[in-house]
């Protein structure tokens, strides 16, 4: 007798778990991202066409809501601050590009490479700025792609109906940024060549 109630008090637990975590009888939480088809316009987007290893650069993609609803998040994935290495005994195959010194301000999430701002009225245009330093001499193609939540689902569109995306081509010489230590201050500028 005791074993049967254990195993119902377990199966209790369960349901119950199931329903708290958007089961049975409950609306997702993303289940308004998914419905929301955000129009919005990348209103700025720069990154330096030519930086230097060792050199930091910035990045601002500039993101405005030209639709009548809010939004809960607008988000901005960047998907080429790495490249994936040929070489199939390595442990971590992921090899850094740039380095993000500084992401964007309060737009941390779980995903590694996906920042997010919450709440974009209509009409409101907020600035996603990155400070990175280029760690791989050569060509590069920094792609990115702009959502209307963290659901991949959830997607922005341009007015046209198109969804956002862009890339900067990128060209990242071999010789490093020259740079030199004040020495009143001790800190390390950069010096322009």
């Amino acid at each position: 007798m005791t074993g049967h109630r254990a195993v119902t008090s377990v199966g209790a637990a369960a349901a119950l778990t199931l329903v708290g975590c958007g089961g049975t009888g409950e609306q997702r939480n993303d289940a308004a991202e998914k419905a929301a088809r955000a129009t919005v316009d990348v209103v700025e987007a720069t990154f330096p066409a030519r930086q230097r290893l060792g050199g930091q650069a910035r990045m601002r993609i500039a993101v405005k809501n030209t639709g009548a609803e809010p939004l809960r998040d607008v988000t901005v994935t960047v998907d080429s601050f790495s490249r994936r290495s040929a070489q199939p005994s390595e442990a971590d195959s992921e090899r850094p590009i740039w380095i993000v010194d500084e992401a964007p301000r309060g737009g941390t999430t779980a995903l590694v490479n996906t920042w997010a701002l919450p709440v974009l009225g209509p009409g409101e245009t907020k600035s996603f700025r990155w400070k990175v330093t280029p760690v791989d001499a050569g060509s590069h193609r920094l792609r990115y792609t702009v959502g209307a939540g963290l659901d991949p689902e959830a997607g922005a569109r341009a007015r046209e109906g198109s969804p956002l995306a862009g890339a900067f081509p990128v060209r990242v010489s071999a010789k490093p940024s020259a740079a030199r230590v004040d020495p009143a201050t001790g800190k390390v500028e950069r010096v322009e060549e």
